[in-house]
């Protein structure tokens, strides 16, 4: 990892999602907790392009690599039923099952979120105190919906942001938005600064993060409308944890790492490139050393702890996405993000942005 240079804070040691934070994470952002033992993640069974059998697969493997992790199983019971089975019954005892039959279809429209559904039940089973967080590889829309309308939005938050963590060549890179609002305004995009800070503080221990805007050039002006407009907008607005906004970067500082710990964008291009991230490390034998591939994303701005696994999902990826919902939920996150927001005024422009 390389070493802090002149002018740059010093920053945590990467480690995956889910693992045990290393003995010195706690001193980079004072009033990060240490993480409690036990996490419950409901799991949505039928989410995915080949769901169930990849889910219970990468349930499985998750379940017996952390002895304080309880599942939900949110699905047909006979589907449950041959996950507990496969089990040892020292195992057995950690899961429960919520009975549901029906699923949002990875083509529906996102507002099949609103109907009964796996991804739905899974939401209410949260707020009813079941379960302390949910993973789904169903459709992002969908779950975006269900979590929006079933935990409600953070104050001045009116779209939520997919959040992905990259295994930069100098340490853990948060990337932001990745599929969560397509086309956002200049408003939009500097409150998702405000959470990507907010994250990279909390779940990773970044101190002072740095900042920046996803453009085709590093040059003052250089991008489309919406990259230009931003641009003097995030300079302008103030942000949690000692961030501080570095100005635009490019697609390469995105892997290196160098230049910012943070990086903002709308959520196609965030999704674009987060694929095809994913496709060079394929291509490539493997993602840097430095950590695995992002596996999963975290849901920013609303009042539960959510993780969404791609469709394409592998038992790997959803086990790395029920182990980051789990690492969430044992630090606080939701909680401590969203106090960090509180001091943070709103841009008075963010609530005359037309949502598409």
């Amino acid at each position: 990892m390389t070493p802090p240079t002149a002018g740059r804070a010093a920053r945590a040691p990467w480690h995956s999602p889910g693992a045990p934070a290393p003995a010195t994470a706690g001193r980079f952002l004072v009033g990060v907790p240490v993480e409690p033992g036990t996490a419950r993640i409901a799991v949505d069974l039928l989410g995915g392009d080949d769901a169930p059998a990849v889910v219970v697969d990468g349930a499985l493997r998750a379940v017996r690599a952390d002895p304080d992790l309880h599942l939900l199983l949110v699905g047909p019971t006979e589907v449950a039923g041959g996950l507990i089975d496969a089990l040892d019954p020292a195992h057995r005892a950690r899961i429960a099952v919520r009975p549901v039959h029906t699923a949002v279809g990875m083509a529906d429209h996102p507002t099949a979120g609103r109907a009964h559904s796996t991804v739905r039940a899974a939401v209410h089973a949260v707020r009813e105190g079941l379960a302390d967080a949910l993973v789904s590889a169903g459709s992002t829309g969908a779950t975006v919906t269900a979590a929006a309308l079933g935990f409600g939005r953070w104050p001045h938050v009116r779209r939520p942001a997919l959040v992905a963590t990259l295994p930069a060549v100098a340490g853990p890179v948060v990337l932001l938005d990745v599929g969560g609002s397509l086309e956002p305004g200049p408003a939009t995009l500097a409150r998702h600064a405000v959470l990507g800070a907010a994250y990279a503080a909390v779940a990773h221990g970044v101190a002072e993060p740095r900042i920046g805007l996803l453009s085709v050039g590093t040059e003052a002006g250089k991008g489309d409308r919406l990259r230009r407009a931003t641009d003097p907008v995030l300079a302008a607005v103030p942000l949690p944890c000692g961030a501080r906004y570095v100005g635009l970067v490019e697609g390469y500082d995105v892997a290196s790492g160098t230049r910012a710990d943070v990086v903002v964008t709308d959520g196609f291009t965030g999704n674009v490139l987060l694929k095809a991230i994913e496709g060079a490390y394929a291509m490539a034998g493997g993602p840097p050393a430095s950590g695995g591939a992002p596996r999963a994303a975290a849901l920013l701005g609303v009042a539960g702890t959510v993780v969404v696994c791609h469709g394409a999902a592998r038992p790997d990826d959803v086990a790395s996405g029920i182990a980051l919902a789990a690492h969430l939920w044992r630090r606080r996150a939701t909680d401590l993000i969203s106090s960090l927001l509180d001091g943070i005024p709103q841009d008075p422009a963010h609530g005359n942005e037309v949502v598409q």
